[in-house]
């Protein structure tokens, strides 16, 4: 059974991220934990975490919006009630220090976002900064999830020769057994020009040992402009990626990896780190 974590703030209750772990639930029992936050920027998440400025506390609530969170609390409790779903409760976030979220990302092995819900907090700066601020904090994997989406029957990995792309899929594959027979492609792109695929026989050699439905492909065009034509045809899509940092798969999406992908693409997109 995976302990999963489910993120909200303020008034903002995701359906689509409640909805994708149901639905991980009806295939695998799971422990849902429901986290709620007073209204805060997630740019300033983590961000205290990494000793810059010192602690930083959740301000004090007025009654509107402890009431709000309260409704969400409750909204949560009877879905979970109603789906079946063995839950759990965090709420007493008022006067405690962020890096209590940060404790529970450790001790679980996903967090899912709402990526609409996210991206609303986000305000004029640049989205993928402030994924990449979170994923720095979180100490396990992380699923973003766009409020309206089909649930996943083809695995999209993208790999660039990395490790850290390789521990995504590895990942992956450990965290979703269900996953494990659906059709899945392995796509390797990268912002340098190479003719193969770097390590090719080794990442086959472990993919196929996971995903019995494997293709492997090269996007020999330019992928900063065909990578969001290609997968805009691959609907029921979950992508799996490694994380925001030296990857090369981060400097290749780090103008449209958000709003490409989740905003128009409706696609879940799974994240994981060392």
């Amino acid at each position: 059974m995976r302990k999963i974590l489910l993120a909200f703030d303020d008034k903002n209750f995701s359906d689509g991220a409640f909805e994708f772990a149901k639905k991980l639930n009806e295939k695998t029992p799971v422990l849902l934990t429901g986290v709620f936050l007073p209204h805060l920027n997630y740019s300033n998440l983590w961000s205290y975490a990494d000793g810059v400025g010192g602690p930083i506390f959740v301000p004090v609530l007025d009654d509107s919006e402890s009431e709000e969170i309260d409704r969400n609390m409750q909204r949560f409790e009877d879905l979970c009630l109603k789906n079946s779903i063995e839950y759990r409760v965090r709420k007493d976030f008022v006067d405690l220090a962020l890096p209590e979220l940060k404790k529970e990302t450790r001790f679980a092995d996903l967090l899912i976002i709402g990526g609409e819900s996210f991206y609303e907090n986000m305000g004029t700066g640049e989205p993928n900064n402030y994924l990449k601020e979170a994923l720095h904090g979180v100490e396990c994997s992380v699923v973003v999830v766009p409020e309206k989406f089909e649930f996943p029957n083809i695995n999209l990995l993208t790999y660039d020769g990395t490790d850290s792309s390789v521990f995504a899929i590895k990942q992956f594959a450990y965290l979703f057994p269900e996953f494990l027979n659906n059709k899945t492609i392995l796509v390797y792109a990268n912002d340098k020009e190479r003719d193969s695929i770097p390590d090719e026989p080794y990442i086959e050699e472990l993919a196929s040992r996971h995903f019995g439905d494997l293709t492997v492909t090269k996007l020999d065009v330019n992928p900063k402009k065909s990578f969001a034509t290609w997968i805009s045809e691959k609907k029921g899509s979950v992508i799996i990626s490694g994380s925001f940092g030296r990857s090369s798969i981060s400097r290749l999406f780090k103008k449209s990896f958000i709003t490409d992908v989740i905003k128009d693409h409706r696609l879940p997109v799974f994240i994981a780190h060392r």
